[in-house]
């Protein structure tokens, strides 16, 4: 599986768990100059910009230390985008979703690990 296939799987797990927990879902990669935010969803008064993180395991590093602070500013700057075209009166929110799937897209029980407001 190449890695934009397995990079949807991620997302749509992602998705699937968020749903399973009342969140509605808005966007999916929404793109801008700045990069992409793989998911946006609504948690009550919440506007939530999601990032995916998709690994075998943790042996080399955790999946959330990838969304360093250079990651972080790009998802900010695409998010404050997003909100310039799509206003609304929630307060913004930024996750990251960590996914564990020894055997990729045929892993049976992926580990996930939601990391809500991730970024204080």
């Amino acid at each position: 599986m190449n890695t934009k296939l397995r990079g949807s799987w991620g997302e749509a797990s992602a998705m699937k768990y968020l749903r399973d927990r009342q969140y509605i879902p808005v966007a999916m990669g929404y793109r801008s100059r700045y990069g992409e935010i793989d998911l946006i969803v609504r948690d009550g008064r919440y506007i939530v910009f999601v990032e995916v993180k998709l690994r075998k395991n943790s042996s080399f590093a955790e999946a959330r230390e990838f969304v360093d602070r250079n990651k972080q500013e790009r998802l900010r700057k695409t998010a404050a985008l997003w909100l310039c075209a799509n206003e609304t009166p929630l307060q913004p929110r930024f996750d990251v979703i960590e996914i564990y799937a020894p055997q990729g897209a045929i892993t049976e029980n992926p580990v996930i690990n939601h990391l809500i407001n991730a970024f204080e």
